[in-house]
C-alpha cells in the first residue's frame, strides 16, 4: 500500500486537492491516472480511499469514496522526553525508528549537558510523517516544542514517570517495572548524561530512576531501547 498523509482531511471531507509537489509525485512519478485509488491518512487514526477524478500534475483532484477508522494497534501510552543529540542525524534516526515501532508523544528536552540547544521541529515532523507512512501507521505521534529540563519535570503527567541515567546509584531495570496498558513517561539524557543536580530534582518529583541494562548507550540508542521495551511488554 502506498500511503499518503494529509492532516486536514476530516471524516466529513468529500474531495481532496493535492498541492503541486504531491500532484507531480502522484501523476509523474507514480503514474497514477483517473479512476485509480489513493490511500490517505490524516494521522489521527483514519484511512481514506480516494478516487482520482483529475490526474493533473499541477493540481490532482480526488473524491473520497471510503472512510475507515484505524485505531492504533496498542493500548499503552508512551511519552519519551529526549535530549537532542549534537549530531542531528542520530536524533532523527531515533524519531524515525520510534515512530515505526510505536510511540505516542515526544518532547525534546534541553539539559545542563546538552550540546544541541536549537531544535528544528519542522524537520523532525517531516521525518516522523515519512516513518508513519512507510510503516503503514495511521496515527502520527505528537511532537512537542523543545522545553528546558527544569520546566518539563514541573509538569504533571499521568501514569509512571521515569528517568534513565548512568550514575552509580540505586536504579530499577525498566523491564522489571513496566506493566501492560499503562501510561509511561521516560526521560532520556544528552551525550554527557543528566547532571547530578537534574537527577536529584527528578527524583524529588517522584521520577523513578531506571536502568536500560548493563551497556552504556548513546542517547538515541537508549531512547529506542526504551521504546522497544515498552512495545515488547505490551505484546
Amino acid at each position: 500500500m502506498q500511503l499518503f498523509y494529509n492532516p486536514e482531511i476530516l471524516e466529513t471531507t468529500k474531495e481532496i486537492i493535492f498541492n503541486k509537489v504531491e500532484s507531480a509525485h502522484i501523476v509523474r512519478v507514480l503514474r497514477k491516472k483517473e479512476g485509480d485509488i489513493l490511500h490517505i491518512t490524516n494521522g489521527k487514526g483514519c484511512l481514506f480511499d480516494a478516487k482520482i477524478v483529475i490526474a493533473n500534475d499541477k493540481k490532482c483532484l480526488a473524491n473520497i469514496i471510503k472512510t475507515e477508522p484505524k485505531p492504533k494497534p496498542w493500548n499503552y501510552y508512551l511519552h519519551i522526553a529526549i535530549a537532542p543529540t549534537k549530531n542531528n542525524d542520530r536524533i532523527e534516526w531515533f524519531l524515525e525508528k520510534a515512530t515505526e515501532i510505536g510511540i505516542d508523544e515526544i518532547t525534546p528536552i534541553i539539559c545542563e549537558n546538552s550540546e544541541r540547544r536549537v531544535v528544528k521541529n519542522d524537520r523532525f515532523e517531516k521525518i516522523m510523517q515519512a516513518a508513519m507512512k512507510q510503516s503503514l501507521k495511521f496515527t502520527l505521534p505528537k511532537l512537542n516544542e523543545p522545553v528546558k529540563f527544569s520546566e518539563f519535570i514541573n509538569q504533571e503527567f499521568e501514569g509512571k514517570i521515569c528517568i534513565a541515567h548512568c550514575e552509580e546509584q540505586e536504579k530499577k531495570l525498566l523491564k522489571e517495572i513496566l506493566k501492560p496498558n499503562e501510561k509511561t513517561t521516560i526521560l532520556i539524557g544528552p551525550e554527557g548524561d543528566f547532571s547530578l543536580n537534574e537527577i536529584k530534582k527528578a527524583i524529588a518529583k517522584n521520577y523513578i530512576p531506571i536502568s536500560l541494562g548493563e551497556s552504556r548507550l548513546r542517547t538515541e540508542t537508549a531512547g529506542l531501547v526504551a521504546v522497544n521495551l515498552v512495545s515488547f511488554i505490551n505484546q
